[in-house]
């Protein structure tokens, strides 16, 4: 048995009681929202005691809460750290926004918004419960939400080259200007050439991010900090992918500026370089796995050399 093995158990242990805290705070909070929205929602009257007894018991709450976070070490990951920190805050707004809302209403009733409000901080407290352990977890989970968001780009996008024919090609031209007025609305052949290309470099967006999420899953591990801080760079990187998408997408549809479309591609492309090298470089792309980031490589260069090509004139 290696010297440090009892370390590595200690830290799989702690880990544990990480957890088991962080589920119990949450429960704990989501019971006192409950006892908070039941004491303003039906008589007799809270008392001003009370009520300044609730009040202190939700801050105490809601202090704990902000712990778990606060005492989650930054070494365990960047990553892991912004997701335990966002549903912190949900929980938190979603307690002000109860506050807010019994502030507002009646006294002695449950009014329709209370009662989506104390829903609302329940769900905040449950998708805790679903949060990553560790930081390897937290980065798939991140590359599984970008590579979903790139999935339902491409979706849109292809159905909107099947629908995006000219819908008024049977309409014979207008007789006081010579020519029909919606040529906004469809593209022109020189379009769909271009489109053909983005397209191509969409797919191979959707690879990549799938690509990437296979070998996290299958390889990625948060045991050292030099590792925690590999799978961070993969995930600010990813994170870059679905917003180029999208801006990508969006310059694509008719009426088409080449040129927008050109640099929106190239700064995809850029995106895409950096994840393909960034995935190499790190301990998630053993030698078995070099050749696919390789052939992804060659097709980003492919299709952005043809969208270079086709929007010369342009420049």
């Amino acid at each position: 048995m290696e010297a440090r093995e009892p370390l590595r158990d200690l830290r799989g242990a702690l880990r544990a009681v990480l957890a088991r805290v962080r589920d119990q705070t949450f429960k704990v909070t989501s019971q006192e929202a409950t006892k908070l929205s039941l004491a303003f929602s039906r008589p007799p009257l809270t008392s001003a005691e009370d009520c300044r007894k609730l009040s202190e018991d939700v801050q105490n709450a809601i202090l704990a809460v902000a712990t778990v976070y606060y005492w989650l070490p930054k070494g365990q990951g960047t990553t892991l750290r912004k997701m335990v920190r966002d549903a912190t805050t949900e929980v938190v707004e979603g307690m002000i926004q109860l506050t807010e809302t019994i502030l507002s209403a009646p006294l002695e009733s449950l009014s329709q918004e209370q009662l989506i409000s104390t829903g609302g901080v329940w769900e905040a407290c449950e998708q805790v419960s679903n949060l990553p352990r560790d930081n390897q977890a937290a980065v798939a989970s991140a590359l599984a939400a970008c590579l979903g968001v790139v999935k339902d780009a491409l979706e849109e996008m292809e159905h909107a080259l099947v629908e995006g024919q000219d819908p008024y090609s049977d309409i014979m031209e207008d007789e006081e200007l010579g020519f029909r007025g919606n040529r906004d609305t469809y593209w022109s052949e020189a379009d769909r050439k271009l489109l053909s290309s983005c397209m191509g470099l969409m797919k191979a967006s959707k690879a990549c991010l799938k690509k990437v999420l296979g070998v996290v899953k299958a390889y990625g591990k948060a045991d050292s900090p030099e590792q925690i801080a590999q799978l961070d760079d993969l995930a600010d990187i990813a994170n870059d992918v679905s917003p180029s998408v999208d801006e990508l997408a969006l310059s694509m549809y008719p009426p088409m500026n080449q040129l927008a479309v050109r640099l929106n591609a190239a700064k995809l492309a850029s995106v895409l370089k950096k994840v393909l090298e960034i995935t190499k470089t790190s301990h998630v792309c053993p030698p078995s796995e070099e050749g696919w980031v390789q052939f992804l490589t060659g097709a980003v260069d492919h299709n952005m050399n043809k969208i270079k090509n086709f929007t010369q004139g342009q420049l």
